[in-house]
């Protein structure tokens, strides 16, 4: 828990009840997030009270608060560009193969949903729109940590891998000699290491979000019920072939960048 302390910033203090509903949401009472935020009960409650005056807060019938409408309209700014362009392809991607559809990049040592189109089948949901998961621990995050470069591979790998299933691949060594296999032939997957009785595939792909020529920055795939297992490389033509289309669409960007789509370096 944080403490009370005086001297923090305005800033740190709004950002400490917004760390309070991400951590502990999506419903809290006022003493919970005073409790979760480490702030004084008085000043949780002038701060929240603006931020619901705002639009950033919503409160519901028996007192609680969630995060409101006009926060929710603000965050979809965030790659916004990338996921509008991206979105009509991602629809594409669904109907060819009637699985479970998303587009994802990095934030920071996560992986970050942008997009999902979900299909009919029951697959176990590890994640959503906004959702975050360690980069280890599906076939999107290892398609990006795969694609970055060697110093972050590197530290990522010198820290804490946590084990979502039983079958998350945690072992530094084995999983940096499965981000040189994923680096070498393109894609990635992922059987039950973030939700059991799921499984994923996904593809690089390199839109110009940074500014590191051949740095792979977004990714899209599939997930799928683990009776596909042995048949989930069968989607491999589809990712390749959206993928490329999404890439092609960010063509200009891309050229200032000094890489194209056919740049076969993008994923080393």
């Amino acid at each position: 828990m944080r403490t009370g302390d005086p001297g923090r910033s305005v800033a740190s203090r709004i950002f400490a009840v917004f760390e309070a509903f991400e951590d502990h949401g999506p419903l809290l009472s006022l003493t919970q997030i005073a409790e979760y935020s480490g702030l004084p009960i008085s000043t949780t409650h002038r701060i929240v009270a603006e931020l619901q005056e705002w639009g950033a807060l919503a409160r519901d019938a028996h007192g609680r608060y969630q995060v409101g409408l006009r926060l929710w309209e603000l965050a979809q700014n965030a790659s916004r560009r990338l996921r509008e362009a991206s979105r009509p392809f991602i629809q594409d991607l669904f109907s060819l193969t009637g699985e479970t559809a998303h587009l994802a990049i990095r934030e920071g040592n996560e992986v970050l949903y942008v997009d999902r189109i979900y299909g009919s089948k029951r697959v176990p949901k590890a994640s959503r729109i906004g959702g975050r998961l360690p980069l280890h621990a599906t076939a999107v995050g290892k398609v990006l940590l795969a694609g970055e470069e060697q110093w972050f591979k590197d530290a990522y790998l010198a820290g804490e891998l946590v084990s979502l299933t039983p079958y998350t691949h945690v072992d530094p060594v084995a999983l940096a000699a499965e981000l040189d296999e994923i680096a070498e032939q393109g894609f990635a997957v992922a059987g039950e290491e973030a939700r059991t009785g799921a499984c994923s595939i996904a593809v690089p792909m390199l839109v110009g979000r940074g500014s590191v020529p051949n740095i792979v920055d977004a990714a899209i795939g599939l997930v799928c019920p683990l009776d596909q297992w042995s048949s989930l490389t069968n989607h491999l033509p589809a990712l390749q072939g959206i993928a490329r289309r999404i890439e092609q669409n960010f063509q200009p960007r891309l050229g200032s960048l000094g890489a194209t789509s056919d740049d076969p370096s993008r994923f080393r």
